[in-house]
C-alpha cells in the first residue's frame, strides 16, 4: 500500500505540472525541420548505398582486369624473343662441354696468350675472337630470316610438310648424337679457312673463328637446328637472329673470359669420356623434342592416330633409358666405362627418374600440367579418368537448347575439344545460337599446333569458376587458324586483307582474325554480342580482346566483363 502510495504521488505531480505550464508563443518562422525516413526508406536507402558500393567495387576490379591485360599484352610481344634469346644462351653453353669445342678451350686461349706478346694484346685479340664469332653466327640466322621473310617463318608453324621435315631431321640430330654418325662440313671448306687464319691481323682472327665454326659443326649443327627450327616456329622475322645471338655469345664468352683469366683454366675438370655421355643425353632430348612435330602433323591433317597416351608412352621410354644411361647400366660402343656414380650423374639421375615418374599417371588421364602445353590435346586421351573441372552438376541454362541440331565441322576438332564444353566450330552459327540462347560469344582463336592454348585450357580453364563461365555464361567459338581441310570450292574467295586466295577452313579464319581484329597470333580471345559486334562496357569502350593470359583472376575479370556487358545491353 506504501508502494502504491508513493506511485500516485509522483505520478500525479509532473502530470499537473505539465498542465499548469504556459503555452509556447515562440514563433516557428524560419526553423528548418527534418523529414525522418520511413523503415522502407530507409531499406531503399541502404539498397542503393549497396548498389552504388558494387558498382564501383565492379568498375575497380574491370579497371584491374584491364591493366592485367594490358601488362599480358605488352609482355607478350617481347616475350617469345626473350625465350629464343635464352634458349640460345642454354644452347650456346652447352656447346660449350661438348667434345668437339671443349678440348679447344685450352688451345686457344693458350695461341693468344703466346701470339700477342703482352697480355692487354692477348686480351684485345681474344675479343676480336669473340665478336667474330657472334658476327658469323647472328649473320647466319639474319640470312634465314631475309630468305624466308616473316610470313613464311609463321607459316613453318603450321605447316605439316616442314613440321614432319623439322622431325625428321631432330631425330637424324638425335640419332647423331648418339653416335650413329657425324655431321661435318666438308673438310676442304675447314682447310681454307685454316690457311687464312695464318694471314694475321684483323682478317686472321676472324677466318680463325670461321674455323672453330666449321670444325664444330659436327656438334654445334645439332644444337644450332634445333634452335632455328623452334625459332622459326615462332613466326618472328627476328626469331633466328636472336637465337643465334643468344647462343654466339654463350660460345664466345668462355674464350674471351679465359683469355683474360688464363690461370683459370686449371681450375676446369679435364676432357674425358664425361663429354661424350653430355652428347648422348642431348641425342636423347633431340628425339624427345622431335615427337612435337610429328604431333603436330598428326593434328593438323586428322590422321587420327599420334594419341597423347603413345606420345606419354614414347617418353616414359626415353626417360628410362636416359636414366639408366646415366646410372651406367647401359653404354653405347664408344662410351667409356662407369666404374662409379659420381655425384652429377648421380643428382641428374634422381631428376630424370622422378620425371619419368610424374608422367606415369598421364597414362590414364592425369593433367601433368608442368608440361601439357607440350603434349598432344587431352582429348585424343582414349582412357581418361580426370574429373570433368566444372563437376558433374548441369546449369539450369543448359536447359534451353539451339534448334540447330548439326554442328559445322565438329568432327574434325574431336581431337583438341575441351572435355565438359561443347564449342561451336562456324561463325554464322554461333550468332545464330547465342540469338536463341541469349547468350555473348567468345571467339577462341586457336590452333592444333598453339603451345600456348594447351597451356591455356589446362591450366586457366581448368579452374572451376573459368571453366563454368565458359559453359554456362557463353557461347564458346572455336576457329581453328590452321586446320588444313579444304573449303568447297563455292567457298573459296580471295582475301580483301591480304589478296590471297583462300582454299582452306584454317585460312578463313585466319584471314577473319587479321582482317577484323589485327591480329595473326593465337590464342586470342574475342567477345562479341549477338549480332557479331564487340562488347562495350557501361562507358562505352570496346572490351579489349586477350591474348593468353595465365592469371586466372585476370581472365576471370575479363570474362565477367563480357558478362555484364551483355547483359546491359
Amino acid at each position: 500500500m506504501l508502494i502504491f502510495v508513493i506511485f500516485c504521488l509522483v505520478g500525479i505531480n509532473p502530470a499537473k505540472a505539465v498542465q499548469k505550464k504556459e503555452a509556447d508563443t515562440v514563433s516557428t518562422s524560419g526553423v528548418q525541420f527534418t523529414t525522418i525516413p520511413s523503415a522502407a526508406d530507409s531499406i531503399a536507402i541502404r539498397k542503393k548505398m549497396k548498389a552504388t558500393l558494387a558498382t564501383t567495387k565492379q568498375a575497380l576490379a574491370q579497371a584491374q582486369a584491364a591493366a592485367n591485360k594490358a601488362n599480358a599484352i605488352n609482355a607478350n610481344k617481347p616475350k617469345s624473343l626473350w625465350e629464343i634469346f635464352i634458349a640460345g644462351l642454354i644452347g650456346g653453353f652447352t656447346a660449350v662441354i661438348l667434345p668437339c669445342i671443349y678440348p679447344l678451350l685450352p688451345l686457344t686461349v693458350s695461341f693468344f696468350t703466346k701470339k700477342g706478346g703482352s697480355k692487354s694484346k692477348a686480351i684485345g685479340q681474344s675479343i676480336i675472337y669473340g665478336v667474330s664469332i657472334i658476327v658469323i653466327y647472328v649473320v647466319l640466322g639474319m640470312l634465314i630470316s631475309i630468305i624466308f621473310g616473316s610470313d613464311a617463318l609463321n607459316a613453318l608453324a603450321t605447316n605439316g610438310i616442314f613440321n614432319l621435315f623439322f622431325f625428321l631431321l631432330l631425330v637424324v640430330f638425335g640419332i647423331s648424337f648418339l653416335g650413329a654418325f657425324e655431321i661435318t662440313l666438308p673438310s676442304s671448306l675447314a682447310n681454307k679457312l685454316d690457311a687464312n687464319a695464318d694471314k694475321g691481323g684483323l682478317a686472321g682472327i676472324f677466318f680463325m673463328a670461321s674455323t672453330l665454326v666449321v670444325v664444330s659443326f659436327s656438334c654445334t649443327g645439332p644444337i644450332i637446328g634445333t634452335l632455328l627450327v623452334d625459332a622459326a616456329s615462332k613466326g618472328d622475322r627476328l626469331g633466328p637472329a636472336v637465337g643465334m645471338l643468344g647462343f654466339s655469345l654463350a660460345l664466345a664468352l668462355p674464350f674471351t673470359a679465359f683469355a683474360i683469366f688464363p690461370s683459370a683454366l686449371k681450375s676446369l675438370p679435364k676432357s674425358g669420356g664425361w663429354l661424350n655421355s653430355v652428347k648422348v643425353i642431348l641425342g636423347f632430348l633431340e628425339i624427345a623434342f622431335a615427337l612435337k612435330f610429328l604431333s603436330n602433323v598428326d593434328l593438323a591433317y586428322h590422321w587420327n592416330w599420334f594419341d597423347r597416351e603413345i606420345f606419354l608412352s614414347l617418353w616414359i621410354a626415353i626417360g628410362l633409358l636416359m636414366g639408366l644411361y646415366l646410372i651406367g647400366k647401359i653404354k653405347f660402343s664408344h662410351d667409356s666405362d662407369v666404374p662409379y656414380l659420381s655425384i652429377p650423374r648421380t643428382f641428374l639421375s634422381i631428376i630424370v627418374f622422378a620425371f619419368v615418374i610424374y608422367m606415369i599417371p598421364g597414362l590414364w588421364g592425369a593433367p601433368l600440367k608442368s608440361i601439357s602445353a607440350f603434349l598432344p590435346p587431352i582429348a585424343t586421351q582414349d582412357f581418361d579418368l580426370s574429373p570433368i573441372p566444372g563437376g558433374s552438376a548441369v546449369s539450369t541454362t543448359d536447359a534451353k537448347q539451339s534448334s540447330i541440331t548439326d554442328r559445322k565441322y565438329a568432327a574434325n576438332y574431336t581431337r583438341i575439344k575441351t572435355r565438359g564444353l561443347d564449342a561451336w566450330y562456324d561463325y554464322d552459327q554461333a550468332l545464330q545460337a547465342s540469338k536463341e540462347l541469349h547468350k555473348p560469344i567468345m571467339i577462341d582463336f586457336t590452333g592444333f599446333n598453339c603451345v600456348n592454348c594447351r597451356k591455356m585450357e589446362s591450366n586457366v580453364w581448368s579452374d572451376p569458376q573459368v571453366f563454368n563461365r565458359l559453359k554456362n555464361s557463353y557461347i564458346l567459338l572455336q576457329l581453328v587458324v590452321d586446320d588444313k581441310a579444304s573449303l568447297d570450292t563455292k567457298d573459296e574467295y580471295v582475301s580483301d586483307y591480304s589478296g590471297k586466295k583462300i582454299t582452306t577452313l584454317g585460312g578463313k579464319w585466319s584471314d577473319l582474325e587479321a582482317s577484323r581484329f589485327n591480329s595473326n597470333s593465337q590464342p586470342f580471345y574475342v567477345l562479341l554480342d549477338s549480332d557479331g559486334n564487340m562488347l562495350k562496357d557501361k562507358t562505352g569502350k570496346v572490351i579489349p580482346p586477350s591474348p593468353a593470359d595465365y592469371n586466372i583472376e585476370s581472365y576471370l575479370g575479363f570474362l565477367n566483363s563480357g558478362i555484364e556487358a551483355y547483359q546491359n545491353k
